[in-house]
């Protein structure tokens, strides 16, 4: 069956299509609006381009968004050994014993990896010295951070945003801001949840003035997102896990608003990761909070997302296999070469998907 295969996920694009910064606004990204027919991937109904700040003439009063809040932390420390030699730490997340107001030891990345052995130090400032405490699954290492400050003080003054590899770049003044969404609020993530990168403040007052409600679930998004699938059958790739959290409130809200009828849109896969693994079989959302390994992709009913925002997907990627399970395989690719057609700018800085049923 196509779509069964990692290598059915692969497309080509041309390197500058890569969105390597943000558009000068926020809204101002174009949306390809992909109409979904009377069950989850089928159509007939052609595609449309429009911008993101029209979205909300694709919404019907009494619809509910469901944004992810987690909020990116710049995790990246750049620092040097005793011997001067240049060292770089990805903090990944608080180790489980950690303070978690002041978590001062970590799991987390290490480069080179090495050189950076138990008991080696790394300073990054002169208020801040990283000691690399013990080994971690993964190849990763545990670290504990020594500062006179806090430990979430010492990483917001001298942290990196942890931008995606395919960027090819350091980061900036202008990723402090722009690699975060508007609603971000929950320190957790080292990498964005992108689908929410295109919203502002105005349009979501009218999206409120619309009819439609928001509630937020939280998902970390971890670092294996951006890890690529090495095998061709998916059923042998290792999901990456990410913690999520859904409030009391929020799961009745969303079970509220699709018993009235309304549509629950999920902004990114992130958000729809997380409402999956939260939804009983009958589609009731289920408060609480854990870790997801859920892996997406076809074939799959999805049981809550009734509607999906996404940005384009790297090839051969979890990603983009969730989303081909919720649009249809072959619609799905076939909106990718309309997109590459058409000049869409891809990945985490670029343009957006709108999944919308008819």
């Amino acid at each position: 069956m196509k779509g069964s295969r990692v290598s059915d996920y692969e497309y080509v694009l041309p390197a500058d299509r890569i969105a390597r910064y943000p558009a000068s606004r926020r809204d101002e990204s174009r949306m390809l609006v992909v109409p979904l027919g009377s069950g989850v991937g089928l159509s007939v109904d052609p595609l449309r381009h429009l911008v993101f700040r029209d979205l909300v003439t694709l919404f019907r009063p009494g619809d509910l968004l469901v944004v992810n809040d987690s909020r990116v932390i710049p995790a990246r420390l750049l620092g040097k050994k005793p011997t001067g030699a240049p060292s770089e730490i990805l903090l990944l997340r608080p180790t489980p014993e950690a303070d978690p107001a002041d978590p001062r030891t970590w799991e987390a990345l290490v480069r080179p990896g090495g050189k950076l052995k138990v008991g080696r130090r790394v300073l990054v400032a002169d208020d801040l010295e990283v000691t690399v405490l013990s080994t971690a699954e993964g190849g990763g290492r545990v670290v504990r951070l020594d500062s006179p400050c806090s430990a979430r003080e010492a990483i917001e003054r001298h942290g990196h945003v942890p931008l995606p590899p395919y960027l090819n770049r350091e980061d900036e003044p202008v990723d402090r801001e722009r690699y975060q969404t508007v609603y971000a609020r929950v320190a957790g993530s080292v990498a964005a949840p992108t689908a929410g990168l295109h919203f502002t403040p105005e349009l979501l007052d009218e999206l409120e003035d619309h009819g439609v409600r928001r509630v937020a679930v939280t998902l970390d998004v971890g670092v294996g997102t951006f890890r690529p699938v090495d095998e061709d059958d998916p059923a042998a790739h290792t999901m990456h896990a990410e913690p999520y959290c859904v409030e009391s409130e929020v799961a009745e809200s969303i079970n509220e608003v699709r018993r009235a009828g309304g549509r629950c849109w999920a902004v990114g896969t992130t958000v729809a990761r997380t409402l999956e693994t939260a939804a009983s079989e009958d589609g009731t959302v289920r408060a609480g909070a854990g870790i997801t390994r859920l892996f997406i992709r076809p074939p799959c009913r999805f049981r809550v997302v009734d509607a999906l925002l996404t940005n384009f997907h790297l090839p051969r990627s979890t990603l983009l296999m969730l989303v081909a399970a919720f649009g249809g395989y072959e619609r799905v690719m076939d909106a990718y070469g309309v997109a590459v057609e058409e000049g869409y700018r891809f990945y985490s800085y670029g343009d957006v998907m709108a999944f919308v049923p008819s």
